[in-house]
């Protein structure tokens, strides 16, 4: 495969796990990694990094044409729960970097972009359960407003320029390689931490709160199967509804008990919960099943399974080098 691909935020959640699966694809030397800072994390994979600012529209240039690059993976952003602390900051990084990026495609200077928006375009006048493709969306935080305004400019550039732009609403992504990073759903990331760590988890939402989650694995190959897809099969230039499960941090809870018998959870709910009780409970991604295939591998029991798994051994190799 011929593609240069320039990851911006590559140090965030998925940017990580996207870059090492994108350098498996592609080869190491054409998937170059960039964020703000240089994470120790990038300090350890093979390929190129460079520090890129994803609101400097000149400096991404330089490193597009430094690089030949033919797709940009747009992921820098500051998400729903630290947005609502810093919400101009938020406002300037989510869309000041979506415009720079669609103007380079305009531009000519790369083929394709993707962008993700996610659940939390969606607001409290959205029907909660099967939550449809096309729907009232009334966003109720600056990370909502940002990702509702985005997918119409993606649309937007797409009818008028031509600009092959895609992208997926994300539901809550879960992985064990990165911690928790400013977002709603992160309670179901940090609770691993947390029990394989300490044994016990203080929930910031309640026990009952239902909302769509994926694997980190899941959403990686989701991104890139979408990418991947003939330009023909994409029918949505707005955003996809993605789903994988939903649950709740009691049904989650009971699950990690299954491997952690002792695990403890108690409950005490901050702002955080007002922006998840806006948000669906479960959604309804038919169309990207039937127009890329699209289907999940993991539920919620294998991969609870795989994330204790994982932690655990990682645990016990920290112990063995002290």
């Amino acid at each position: 495969m011929s593609e240069t691909i320039l990851i911006l935020g590559a140090g965030g959640q998925i940017g990580g796990e996207l870059t090492i699966k994108l350098r498996s694809i592609y080869g190491d030397d054409n998937v170059i990694a960039s964020d703000i800072r240089e994470s120790i994390f990038h300090q350890a994979l093979n390929g190129p990094f460079e520090m890129l600012d994803a609101t400097n529209k000149e400096a991404i240039l330089a490193t597009i044409k430094k690089y030949k690059v033919t797709q940009v993976y747009l992921l820098a952003a500051l998400l729903s729960a630290t947005g609502e602390q810093f919400p101009g900051k938020a406002w300037d990084l989510n869309m000041t970097s979506l415009l720079a990026v669609l103007d380079l495609a305009k531009e000519k200077h790369i083929k394709q972009v993707y962008w993700p928006s996610s659940i939390a375009a969606f607001g409290p006048t959205t029907p909660k359960q099967n939550t449809p493709q096309r729907t009232i969306m009334e966003p109720s935080t600056v990370y909502g407003i940002s990702k509702i305004s985005g997918e119409f400019w993606c649309n937007y550039y797409y009818e008028k320029y031509g600009v092959d732009v895609r992208s997926i609403r994300y539901p809550g992504i879960i992985s064990w390689k990165t911690k928790p990073g400013g977002g709603t759903t992160d309670y179901a990331v940090d609770i691993f931490f947390k029990a394989v760590e300490q044994g016990s988890y203080e929930c910031f939402l309640r026990e009952d709160t239902r909302l769509p989650m994926m694997y980190m694995q899941d959403a990686v190959d989701a991104t890139i199967q979408l990418m991947q897809a003939d330009a023909k099969d994409i029918k949505i230039r707005t955003s996809y509804n993605l789903s994988a499960i939903d649950f709740t941090p009691k049904e989650l809870s009971e699950e990690i008990k299954k491997h952690i018998p002792n695990f403890e959870i108690t409950y005490k709910p901050d702002f955080r919960q007002e922006i998840a009780d806006s948000w669906p409970q479960s959604i309804d991604d038919s169309h990207a099943r039937t127009e890329w295939n699209w289907s999940h591998k993991f539920d919620i029991s294998s991969m609870t399974q795989d994330i204790i798994k994982n932690l655990q051994a990682q645990k016990n190799q920290e112990l063995e080098t002290v």
